[in-house]
């Protein structure tokens, strides 16, 4: 059967992983989560005390990411490929709520961002993989099969986020989370680097009001629509 390259963008708190592990899993497709990568480099300007919520040595940061390297290894228990940071695993890390106050300020960074779409494009040589981000379809793979943007108001994202926190026994409130949702949409839309768009040839699906079987079941049927084509 053809294999495809799926590109996956839209605002955080989409469920655009949750969609692309499906999809990834149901394909035998590889799947990477470009939004670990960009928390796992926020989380190393944290680490080495490159940005606070008063200040981004972003010098420091451009000039350090030569002694970053990051990489996926597959979890076979958990069914999916876990972030690691120079030989450390920092999937649990990288998915605070601190963490998430900073990634968009770091992606940002022209620097950054070219170093990963460069790891990313490199990942997609072959095809038959899922990926999803900011910039996916309009940016790293522009000539992707299939590209998908995901959407939902802020309130049912910041919603979604603060139950998944929870979860995880992070102690975050509402309020907290629904201004870190605003905050990041902003910066991703208003950014001068790639900011992000949904692209001319990308569905747009607004799942607001979709629960994940629904929306698995609604993309699935449009990659196979595409693979059939030859």
């Amino acid at each position: 059967m053809r294999k495809i390259t799926i590109a996956i963008d839209g605002f955080s708190s989409t469920g655009k992983s949750t969609l692309a592990k499906q999809l990834a899993k149901e394909l035998e497709y590889v799947y990477v989560d470009t939004g670990a990568m960009y928390r796992a480099v926020a989380y190393f300007a944290m680490q080495h005390n490159l940005i606070s919520a008063d200040f981004f040595k972003k010098e420091a940061l451009i000039e350090a990411l030569v002694d970053i390297k990051l990489e996926f290894r597959y979890n076979a228990d958990l069914g999916f490929a876990e972030m690691y940071l120079n030989g450390e695993n920092v999937e649990k890390q990288i998915r605070t709520i601190e963490v998430s106050n900073f990634v968009s300020k770091v992606a940002a960074v022209s620097e950054v961002r070219a170093k990963l779409v460069e790891q990313q494009q490199e990942m997609g040589t072959n095809k038959a993989i899922v990926m999803d981000g900011r910039d996916i379809g309009t940016v790293v793979f522009p000539n992707a099969e299939l590209k998908i943007f995901m959407t939902a108001s802020a309130e049912t994202r910041a919603q979604r986020r603060f139950e998944e926190l929870q979860q995880k026994g992070d102690n975050v409130t509402y309020e907290e989370v629904l201004k870190n949702v605003v905050d990041r949409d902003h910066m991703d839309t208003h950014r001068e680097d790639s900011p992000l768009v949904i692209a001319e040839d990308a569905i747009e699906i607004d799942n607001s009001y979709l629960n994940k079987e629904e929306q698995f079941a609604a993309v699935l049927e449009l990659v196979n629509d595409i693979v059939k084509l030859d």
